[in-house]
């Protein structure tokens, strides 16, 4: 381990005097880091545009030639794209920041808010066309010719709606609706006709035809009930022809076209405000029709009893457009607006038979109330509805092109409550026919999930309890095991929990379903999944030399190939594949032909994490951000990983401060374990100094050794960057667990790695903190009950006592916590009763006699995952014994800091905290007596009592 240490150490004394006047990082830096976003490549591989976004402040979106030329700057653009044909350039452009928060001060209406704009940029005349107040923009799938873009009209609220929260805010009786001016532009030659009063927009996908929906208004402007101009529209682009499909007031939603263009299906209600109940038909349009008509509802045929269909399921046509398929549900009831509600109890029923707990239930609610179930018809003959999902069997799956006779159908029906404790459930899976809803079970009890082969031949999954992965073929059957009497496990290898070892994955398929690409931990695998045909097209070089392959599926999807979700793999060309090296950690790219027995071929590696890849048509141009400790990630372009330019330049400012350097370290535990972590220091690092040591730990966290690391108010992680630049090690060990006993495993790696480093003479052993969040938070206070060799301690939301925690509830999900201790995270791999001297063992709450290090804890009265009353059980805890002990409750706020005005508070306590303890500094007033609530929110309590007197 030293002669590791040594030559790190030698290396960096060159940097001590060519770093000695850089200053240190200050809390006032944040802001202005910044870093990538939204990259991408034109198809004609001439142009890449990003966006180059500050912490907080205003982004700049850049526009650049593929070698680096700068071409566009286009003052707070972001989220751009490129036209297919790469002639044009679109973005929003945000409000300025400081008018938003000057908006934001003054309390300003949503509607007053400030808005954002339109950019469109001409790839060949070098103009640039702007408009402002722009809500939405969408392009065509697989055209280049317009653009269509709403602009508020200046009484509207605009409303940011996902797909889980349209349908019940369309519930909402005050709800107002956000609506404008509808522009279709041409991009070529700039002509644009517009429509009023218009909700929603949607092209085809060829864009020829622009649908919208109207919300109508009377002739003095006012939303009427009989307004005749409210509906859905029709424009059909080329023909410059207006048509009207659907009349009337209401709620039209998914809007699908299918993949010629020539019929449109959508849903709508058109009932009453104030009506009780709101059935929605499914609609059904094409050009030989004057309007739509209703294609299925309540009284369809094949409809189940007291079933409609669903407002909020989706619409799509298969391919061919032989099929729709829609979403029903069962009908609510109504309820009964006589019952006064103050004269009603207000009560929660909790049952052992329901198949979740009612917490559980109620943070799901909205979304069970807007659930729906796939069902299909035949658009162009009518016929029967056939349900295909249903509450037994709710989630189905299709192919690409949905024509297949038969869908993927998986169920835990009947299996849901022992989720409690087992963290998961078994699965059923079944094939379900598209022409008469029959369904056949392939599998039961399984323990993993199943997929369908992009052409619909075969079922495949993987069974974590035997760690077989299986395929069924549809036409004749069968079920087979791939992988069985392989020398090598498919599942995670290094799995350290009492849960099942979860698959490393599916690379794709081949086009004709003959090929399915399966990972192990290094190689990938070729499985025919009729036959007993399997190969490794990595040729086993992964495992020989511990590198991890897998195949990067980043060439663009063009036209109408952007909406297929399954991966389909080349196999007659060789494979781009990335890499990664367990030993060195370094990164980069391969080449592997599938159809010979050759080693990969090396294109480029190096001590660099690659991100945000993505390709231009044909992939002649790559694109990538590229970073390690050192660097930033920066923004590359190149044609082969080798040969690179550098197109950004972010964060030039790090110049002028004392970085820091990230190496990796090994040693051996006392249980003669092989370890790793990353131990960071200080750039202007002198083996002549003594340095106080901070250890930031959670479970393993060296595969990040070449990660670049902001520095930024984090939500309670380490801020290591910050720590490095002004004087500290920061060690970053990996923990390996032994279940049953995660808090010895902790003292195994943690303290071991820094006692190893302990002994060398530039490491201060007097001054040795330690700091966690969560699972990290818990080993923290687990440690400080078993040695004194840290003199301060931080500890975010963490679990102090397993035996309270074991029957709680998980508040942002509504699950009980049963399953964290028995299956996963906390490993204790038994329950409460068998294992309870587990419980007690691996809970520091018992054990808080013998700490004698100062500890601060973060616990927050609004965590989902962790109960803040972990942490108060700890506060009072080690209040009572008369140790020094301090909790920091940000009211209102997550498991993880979300506000930022908070980010920035505990990254300033924190490193008085260090700064006191670690190294001598002065107490801050907060530390030192506290802030009363008396003068919560004047007095931050930040001034250093030395400085007082």
């Amino acid at each position: 381990m030293r002669k590791i240490y040594l030559a790190s150490v030698a290396l960096s004394l060159t940097f001590a005097n060519v770093c000695a006047q850089k200053k240190p990082l200050d809390h006032s830096v944040y802001d202005s880091w910044q870093g990538i976003s939204s990259a991408k490549v034109s198809n004609n591989a001439q142009f890449v545009l990003y966006s180059v976004t500050p912490q907080e402040g205003d982004a700049m979106l850049s526009i650049n030639s593929t070698d680096g030329e700068i071409l566009w700057n286009i003052p707070r653009g972001e989220n751009g794209t490129f036209t297919d044909d790469s002639k044009y350039a679109i973005a929003s452009i945000t409000p300025p920041f400081a008018l938003v928060r000057q908006a934001k001060i003054k309390k300003k209406k949503a509607e007053e808010m400030p808005k954002d704009s339109l950019a469109i940029i001409s790839l060949t005349s070098n103009e640039v066309f702007k408009v402002a107040n722009v809500s939405k923009y969408k392009l065509p799938l697989a055209s280049t010719d317009h653009v269509a873009y709403i602009v508020e009209s200046k009484d509207t609220t605009k409303i940011e709606e996902t797909a889980d929260s349209k349908a019940r805010n369309s519930k909402k009786k005050d709800k107002k609706d956000s609506y404008g001016t509808l522009h279709l532009r041409s991009l070529e030659t700039g002509e644009e006709k517009t429509f009023e009063h218009v909700n929603d927009f949607y092209f085809d996908d060829k864009g020829a035809v622009l649908a919208f929906v109207k919300k109508g208004r009377d002739s003095a402007g006012k939303s009427s009930s009989t307004d005749t101009d409210a509906g859905l529209f029709l424009y059909l682009i080329k023909e410059k022809i207006l048509k009207q499909i659907s009349r009337g007031k209401g709620n039209y939603t998914n809007l699908a076209f299918d993949e010629t263009g020539n019929q449109l299906a959508f849903t709508a209600e058109k009932n009453h405000e104030k009506a009780l109940q709101k059935p929605y038909n499914l609609y059904y349009y094409t050009p030989e029709k004057d309007t739509a008509s209703i294609l299925a509802n309540v009284s369809s045929t094949g409809m189940p009893l007291n079933w409609n269909v669903s407002g909020d399921g989706d619409v799509f046509f298969s391919k061919s457009g032989e099929k729709l398929y829609f979403g029903i549900a069962p009908i609510p009831p109504i309820k009964d607006t006589t019952i006064v509600d103050f004269e009603v109890a207000n009560v929660d029923v909790w049952s052992w038979k329901d198949d979740y707990l009612q917490p559980q239930q109620l943070v799901n609610l909205q979304k069970d109330l807007t659930k729906s179930y796939l069902a299909v018809v035949s658009p162009r003959h009518g016929g029967s509805v056939v349900p295909l999902g249903s509450e037994e069997i709710p989630d189905i799956h299709t192919t690409d092109h949905a024509d297949n006779g038969y869908v993927l159908g998986n169920s835990n029906y009947g299996k849901r409550i022992s989720a409690q404790w087992e963290g998961g459930t078994a699965q059923d899976f079944y094939v379900i026919s598209t022409l008469d809803g029959s369904r056949k079970k392939i599998a039961e009890n399984i323990y993993g999930y199943a997929s369908i082969s992009p052409t619909g031949k075969f079922i495949i999954w993987y069974d974590l309890e035997t760690q077989q992965w299986n395929s069924y073929e549809i036409s004749n059957n069968r079920s087979r095991v791939l992988n069985s009497e392989l020398p090598v496990s498919f599942s995670d290898e290094e799995n350290d929990s009492p849960t099942f070892a979860r698959p490393y994955g599916i690379a794709g398929w081949s086009a004709d379903d003959a090929e399915v690409l399966i990972y192990d931990k290094y190689d990938i695998w070729s499985f025919n999944p009729a036959g007993d045909d399997r190969k490794l097209l990595t040729n086993g070089a992964g495992r020989s030399n511990q590198i991890t392959f897998r195949y990067e599926d980043i060439a663009p999807k063009i036209g109408i190939q952007k909406k297929q979700k399954s991966i389909i793999i080349d196999l007659k060309n060789p494979l781009l594949v990335s890499a990664f090296d367990h030993k060195n950690k370094e990164r980069g790219w391969y080449n592997t032909n599938p159809r010979n027995k050759r080693d990969p071929k090396e294109i480029a590696m190096g001590p660099y994490m690659y991100n945000q890849i993505s390709a231009s048509e044909n992939s002649k141009i790559y694109i990538y951000t590229k970073e390690n400790y050192q660097a930033p990630p920066d923004l590359y372009s190149s044609s082969n990983f080798k040969n690179e330019n550098k197109l950004s330049n972010i964060n030039p400012q790090q110049q002028q401060y004392n970085w820091g350097t990230a190496e990796l370290v090994k040693w051996t535990t006392p249980s003669g374990y092989e370890a790793t972590g990353v131990l960071y220091k200080p750039e202007d690092f002198n083996e002549a100094n003594k340095y106080p040591l901070i250890a930031y730990f959670y479970e393993k966290l060296s595969d990040g050794l070449h990660q670049y690391i902001s520095p930024a108010p984090t939500p309670s992680r380490l801020n290591i960057s910050y720590f490095v630049s002004n004087g500290y090690l920061v060690f970053a060990p990996d923990i390996s667990y032994e279940i049953g006993h995660p808090g010895k495993s902790a003292e195994e790696y943690v303290n071991s790695g820094v006692g190893e480093l302990s002994k060398f003479p530039w490491v201060d052993e007097n001054h040795i903190g330690i700091q966690g969040q969560s699972w990290g938070g818990y080993q923290v206070s687990h440690l400080i009950t078993r040695t004194d060799m840290y003199a301060a301690a931080w500890a975010g939301a963490p679990v102090v006592n397993m035996t309270s925690a074991y029957g709680g509830i998980r508040w942002a999900s509504g699950m009980n916590r049963q399953f964290q201790y028995e299956k996963t995270q906390s490993r204790i791999g038994q329950d409460l009763w068998e294992g309870y001297d587990l419980f007690i063992e691996n809970s520091p709450l018992f054990h808080l006699r013998s700490v004698n290090t100062p500890v601060v804890i973060m616990a927050n009265d609004n965590d989902g995952a962790v109960p803040w009353y972990q942490g108060i059980e700890m506060f009072t805890a080690l209040r009572r014994l008369g140790k020094p002990v301090w909790m920091l409750n940000y009211n209102g706020e997550e498991h993880n800091l979300v506000k930022r005005q908070n980010r920035k508070d505990i990254q300033i306590r924190e490193q008085q905290f260090f700064d006191h303890f670690l190294k001598g500094k002065p107490a801050p007033v907060w530390l030192d007596k506290g802030i009363p609530a008396t003068l919560k929110g004047i007095d931050w309590g930040f001034d250093l009592i030395d400085e007082l007197k």
